[in-house]
């Protein structure tokens, strides 16, 4: 991966190679930990991160949700990443990844003695999915890993261990020759990929599930808002997988992958083919809005 020079971790920057945990850290062996996926833009007034307070709203709120204290203050966290950005020399688009984590001093399944600790690293990272899926689309295929239920786990919460079942799906997709995962929710209706929220365009209208069984994405919100700024009909309701099949557009979306379109769900070509003519028209509103070009929604930058 692209190293940066530092790392912020529990108040105060520390060398990249100086970022280390103990074997015996606690998240390690029983996944208790909640992160984010933040990207910051170099616009024309500098870098600018997007939506950095529900980012960081979200994290919290995940740390509650699994019974986690933080250890660090909400406001110093948010400038944390701040202060990350401004040590670093970036040139390029960055992607971000603050962590609250149970550190080393206490073992067994019963966590809340563990220490907790907090780090924010930074890294230049590009398109998720590829600059050619961008334009192009991905391969995606149906998982025949189910999404984790509500009934054993918490979806709300942007947690490590809910991503076992997204890294299984992932390596399944991969290896069987296809780009992404689309996992089901355990009624059998489509919930999302392994890291991204997905739409499917039908009749000129914009279909988005509800968050019943997916992570509440903050760039999904993004794309609703500019779906609805465009005008454009909007159905949150359950997708079944052959929907998608007969679908005119479909495409993820996510911190890490913005928007990037789906041109086949197992075998079948979805739609032309390729990015579709309202794929094409949010994301290029969602990078007007990323790179500060839209005046509109500037409140959603905050500039280093």
């Amino acid at each position: 991966m692209n190293e940066a020079k530092y790392i912020w971790m529990d108040g105060k920057l520390i060398d990249w190679k100086d970022a280390k945990v103990h074997i015996l850290t606690h998240t390690v062996h029983y996944g208790n930990a909640v992160f984010e996926g933040t990207r910051a833009y170099q616009t024309e007034d500098g870098l600018a991160i997007f939506r950095l307070e529900d980012h960081c709203k979200r994290l919290y709120n995940s740390a509650k949700i699994v019974a986690i204290k933080p250890n660090i203050a909400y406001d110093t966290l948010k400038e944390a990443h701040l202060e990350v950005l401004r040590s670093n020399d970036f040139t390029g688009n960055v992607y971000m990844r603050p962590i609250i984590f149970l550190g080393y001093g206490q073992m067994g399944v019963h966590h809340v003695k563990a220490p907790v600790q907090t780090a924010v690293a930074a890294w230049e990272w590009g398109a998720y999915l590829g600059e050619e899926g961008l334009e192009k689309g991905i391969k995606v295929c149906t998982s025949s890993i189910t999404r984790n239920p509500n009934r054993s786990t918490f979806g709300k919460a942007k947690a490590a261990a809910n991503y076992l079942n997204s890294q299984m799906a992932k390596y399944e997709a991969i290896e069987s020759g296809f780009e992404e995962a689309l996992m089901l929710d355990e009624n059998g209706f489509a919930a999302e990929g392994t890291g991204e929220c997905l739409f499917i365009v039908r009749d000129g209208v914009l279909v988005s599930p509800p968050n019943d069984n997916s992570l509440e994405s903050i760039t999904q919100a993004t794309v609703l808002e500019l779906a609805r700024d465009a005008g454009i009909p909007i159905e949150r309701r359950n997708i079944t997988r052959d929907e998608i099949y007969i679908c005119d557009e479909a495409f993820f979306t996510g911190t890490a992958a913005e928007v990037t379109p789906i041109n086949s769900l197992d075998h079948r070509v979805v739609g032309n083919g390729a990015r579709g003519p309202m794929t094409q028209q949010l994301q290029s509103a969602y990078f007007d809005v990323v790179f500060g070009r839209n005046p509109k929604y500037k409140h959603y930058l905050t500039y280093v």
